[in-house]
């Protein structure tokens, strides 16, 4: 797959348990983060329980929608309910095969440790068929990387180290040479003096006046001193490294000159990035 065609991404965060919030749902936000920063319109997050049939349904729905990217975490361990590989391949009318380089990897993993390949150990390495194994610096379970017309289905351990390591290690890197050729700049404005309410006609006002591909949100974060708190996140993306910065900086400074125009505020800048 040379490029994508479009540039949307989903991530389906997957776990009966993170539905039911016994645990907090820290993939969806750290995937969501690095796909936008690599220029990617993230235009969906679904947690789904570990439910073969629904799982399935929601990929089929996703995918006629034709995303470039859709991202799946969670579901791909040894036991009963792990059955996300499973759901994929339905989704897609595949078979589930073995996969020889998953299960080299899940084999080497389980020799260090002295331990039998039991059939619950062996599942783990059936991959959807067409699937490339991703390896798993941390755990055991191998991810997947399915390329479906002009769709990629990655799919990813739960654990947040192991889905983490495995992404930047060996997922980022292939996305970043098929995704939107773009660099992105970030502002974070920290403003105290100024309700959300206030402040919401002026961005609405800069957004008219900008180019496309920026994104303005603010963010309430209480009172201090008894004056209201609001954390401003200003994002600007283009192909040109200078221009995005440009273009953040002019939007950063026309939203401040505003603001001190008609309040008597503090404002702090909390960082810039550039990817």
């Amino acid at each position: 797959m040379q490029g994508l065609s479009s540039y949307d991404a989903w991530i389906l965060t997957l776990g009966t348990e993170v539905v039911q919030g016994r645990v907090i749902n820290t993939n969806a936000s750290y995937l969501g983060r690095r796909l936008t920063l690599l220029g990617f319109r993230v235009v969906g997050n679904v947690s789904l329980i570990d439910d073969v049939n629904i799982i399935a349904k929601y990929i089929t729905i996703i995918l006629d929608e034709k995303p470039s990217v859709i991202v799946t975490t969670g579901g791909l361990g040894p036991t009963y309910d792990d059955r996300t590989l499973e759901a994929i391949a339905k989704a897609l009318n595949k078979e589930l095969v073995l996969n020889s380089d998953a299960f080299n990897m899940v084999k080497k993993k389980y020799e260090t440790r002295n331990l039998p390949l039991t059939e619950e150990r062996i599942k783990m390495a059936y991959l959807p068929n067409g699937g490339i194994a991703i390896p798993n610096p941390i755990g055991t379970a191998p991810g997947c990387w399915l390329e479906i017309e002009n769709s990629i289905i990655v799919s990813l351990p739960g654990v947040p180290q192991e889905m983490e390591a495995m992404w930047e290690s060996w997922v980022e890197p292939r996305i970043r040479l098929i995704g939107p050729p773009v660099r992105v700049a970030e502002i974070l404005l920290k403003i105290i003096g100024v309700p959300e309410s206030s402040l919401a006609p002026i961005i609405k006002n800069v957004l008219k006046q900008s180019p496309s591909e920026v994104y303005i949100k603010s963010h309430p974060k209480g009172e201090e001193l008894g004056k209201p708190v609001i954390e401003l996140y200003i994002m600007s993306s283009n192909r040109d490294r200078e221009r995005a910065v440009e273009i953040a900086e002019n939007i950063a400074n026309r939203i401040l000159d505003s603001i001190r125009k008609g309040f008597e505020a503090s404002i702090e800048i909390l960082y810039r990035n550039i990817t």
